[in-house]
């Protein structure tokens, strides 16, 4: 059987990714949740749990990793993220792979992967669609979410791909800068050609 296209989606914090992965849902387009795999992994009895412990003592509680605990063992020490990454990787490329299975027989799947181009995820998906809007929006966006300061702000983007390269190396764009309806217009446009290009792979 055909593997489906495998469409990547990603945009910086604050683009409304979210937003427009569910409306790939919503279209009966499977999204696999890349972030929401990793809480599930680390959550409450979640399987990475007892290795991070034992690699990181001190950063679970009753609720499992704790973020904030994690945090701050590992901010500013590239040695110590890595080990971190070398566990949880692997654990969500496995459950990717299992995701995939699931769904052989779709014609077009979504990896909702916030850090695409940052970890180098693009080279593994058949196409990249970047979620996208006016730096005030954005900045709108993300300052009005608890606990956001302008510092932290600052911080996350200068981890990310800016959003003029994230745009140039996409091969869609969805401009959330608009509103909702157009935003889902340009989503279930997109879904048509995804899949008519996943048609035209498959020779159906």
């Amino acid at each position: 059987m055909t593997r489906p296209l495998v469409v990547g989606l990603t945009g910086s914090i604050g683009m409304g990714k979210s937003t427009v992965a569910a409306m790939f849902e919503a279209a009966g387009v499977p999204v696999f949740d890349a972030d929401a795999e990793v809480r599930a992994l680390q959550g409450p009895g979640g399987r990475l749990v007892p290795e991070i412990e034992a690699a990181f003592p001190g950063s679970t509680d009753e609720t499992g990793v704790s973020r904030e605990r994690l945090g701050a063992l590992v901010f500013g020490d590239p040695e110590k993220l890595a080990r971190l990454e070398a566990i949880v990787h692997p654990a969500v490329a496995a459950k990717r792979e299992a995701f995939l299975l699931e769904h052989a027989g779709a014609p077009v799947v979504v990896f909702d992967i916030p850090l695409l181009f940052e970890k180098g995820g693009a080279n593994a998906v058949d196409t990249v669609v970047v979620v996208s809007a006016p730096a005030e929006a954005q900045r709108r966006r993300v300052l009005a979410r608890p606990g956001m300061t302008e510092e932290k702000f600052a911080h996350i983007l200068g981890l990310q791909t800016p959003d003029s390269e994230k745009r140039t190396r996409a091969d869609h764009v969805i401009d959330t800068g608009t509103t909702l309806e157009r935003t889902e217009d340009a989503v279930i446009e997109l879904i048509d050609q995804l899949r008519a290009q996943s048609a035209a792979r498959t020779g159906l």
